[in-house]
């Protein structure tokens, strides 16, 4: 901020992460009387900030390999949204990127099983902008009320302290959600030969929104130009004896080697009426929405062409947030987004500190400008200039011409599951046909490695129903291999 004797320069209220901020008076509300929703991000970290003004390992993804890079904007998407990073052509903008293991602890082999995190950054002039997805299109829960729970599923036995089958097939067959998502984790693209050789998503579907305030639902394809690879089980276990850190390893060296990976960045745009009324809902995460009826636009390619300088400082210290949108890039109504739109930066502030934000990998390439003072949060304070908004002092001033398209809510306040179009065996059944004889033979095999690693046959007979509902083909081959009959599965 300026000194108080210097009224002329006006200073663009921004948040932590540099992205404009719009209104600094009134919560984003359901209406004029409420009640406020949780993806006012402003207001969550605004009372977050102030809750921590007076004197871990990452519970999810713990492991993961970092770079750096730029992404190279070739195809103008102005009349699509406004969000300067995609506007123009042959624009580049510096990117930080993690891939991640999601359920092993730090130590944990590489080469396990597992959905792989693909989080990435953009450094824009209007503030970070992350997505953080996977290398699957979809996720195995659509309410954030189910993540914790998912989580521990997957994690380490309470009482034995042991990787345990019995509670995430347990999980999973008593949430017919996921189908869909184990499907695919149990194909080959459960085990990635190498990061570069992995296919990324935004997964969730997003809002974007151009000049005129026209808005789209927008998802995001990252098309690794490498070609898809993946290992054999006996290979992965090979590897994981051999070298925990091989993924991470096999990244470092070729970038080292000047052998940059690089991903063509697609998008699937859904003008906004048609995308409300789809066939599926497309606000659920577990849904891929048919790239027939949208086919993917190729807007541009990243190349990951710098190693971290300092592992701890870029990778360790990397807090991505699905919150960190940009103007012209806003939140949809998919629950599970909704809840990590909090709780990403709650788990930060835990895990780094307070003043995540201001550690060196997550710091905006724009300056910062808001009135967060003193405590953990803020280790940089300004001078002793005015510390409140409103003022007559000319402090930074909210940027109303950058606030969220308004968008309509409807219905009762009420816990309530998704109703539209719900439907978790038809597109699980759909993916299980598309695969090849040899595909499907290594998915039924890693299926009942699992599955029948124990004895309980109610697990056993009530995952294997949602495989025959899928397809009967499916289900009735994983039924033969764990001694199921086919009146057990109907």
């Amino acid at each position: 901020m300026k000194n108080n004797g210097d009224k002329n320069m006006t200073e663009k209220l921004t948040t932590e992460s540099g992205q404009p901020w719009a209104d600094n008076q009134h919560s984003l509300t359901a209406g004029t009387r409420g009640p406020v929703l949780i993806q006012d991000y402003a207001l969550l970290e605004k009372l977050a900030h102030f809750n921590r003004e007076r004197i871990p390992e990452r519970v999810v993804h713990a492991k993961g390999a970092g770079a750096k890079g730029y992404f190279e904007l070739t195809k103008d998407m102005s009349q699509y949204t406004k969000a300067d990073l995609f506007n123009g052509v042959n624009k580049k903008t510096p990117i930080f990127i993690r891939f991640s293991q999601v359920a092993g602890e730090k130590g944990y082999p590489d080469t396990v099983r597992d959905v792989r995190g693909f989080a990435l950054r953009f450094y824009t002039q209007e503030g970070n902008y992350d997505i953080v997805g996977n290398n699957t299109p979809v996720f195995f829960v659509n309410d954030p009320l189910k993540f914790p729970d998912f989580i521990h599923s997957q994690k380490r036995d309470p009482r034995t302290n042991r990787r345990n089958q019995k509670m995430q097939w347990d999980f999973w067959a008593h949430s017919p959600e996921s189908l869909h998502q184990v499907t695919i984790l149990m194909s080959d693209r459960g085990i990635p030969a190498s990061y570069r050789t992995m296919e990324g998503y935004g997964s969730h579907t997003f809002k974007w929104v151009n000049e005129k305030g026209e808005q789209f639902w927008v998802k995001y394809h990252f098309k690794t130009d490498q070609g898809v690879k993946n290992l054999s089980n006996d290979l992965a276990e090979k590897l994981s004896g051999e070298n925990t850190d091989y993924l991470q390893d096999e990244l470092f060296d070729a970038i080292e080697k000047k052998d940059y990976p690089s991903w063509t960045v697609y998008v699937q745009l859904i003008p906004y009426e048609e995308g409300l009324n789809y066939k599926w809902d497309i606000f659920d995460v577990t849904k891929v929405v048919s790239q027939k009826d949208y086919p993917l636009i190729k807007i541009g390619k990243f190349t990951l062409n710098e190693n971290p300088d300092n592992y701890f400082q870029d990778v360790e210290e990397s807090a991505f947030s699905p919150a960190n949108f940009v103007p012209g890039i806003e939140a949809s109504p998919d629950k599970l987004l909704q809840g990590r739109l909090f709780g990403y930066k709650d788990a930060e502030r835990y895990r780094l500190g307070a003043n995540y934000e201001q550690l060196p990998v997550n710091k905006p390439v724009v300056p910062v400008h808001n009135y967060a003072r003193d405590g953990f949060m803020q280790t940089q304070n300004p001078d002793g200039n005015v510390n409140y908004e409103p003022n007559s002092e000319n402090g930074p001033k909210e940027q109303i011409n950058k606030s969220i398209a308004k968008f309509d809510v409807e219905g009762k306040a009420a816990n309530t599951p998704y109703e539209y179009k719900v439907d978790y065996t038809t597109q699980a059944g759909d993916l299980y046909r598309l695969l090849t004889s040899d595909e499907k033979d290594r998915l039924i095999e890693n299926i009942v490695s699992g599955l029948g690693s124990f004895d309980d046959k109610e697990i056993q007979i009530l995952e294997t129903k949602q495989f025959y509902a899928a397809d009967k083909e499916y289900g009735l081959r994983v039924a033969h291999e764990l001694n199921l009959s086919e009146n057990d599965i109907k």
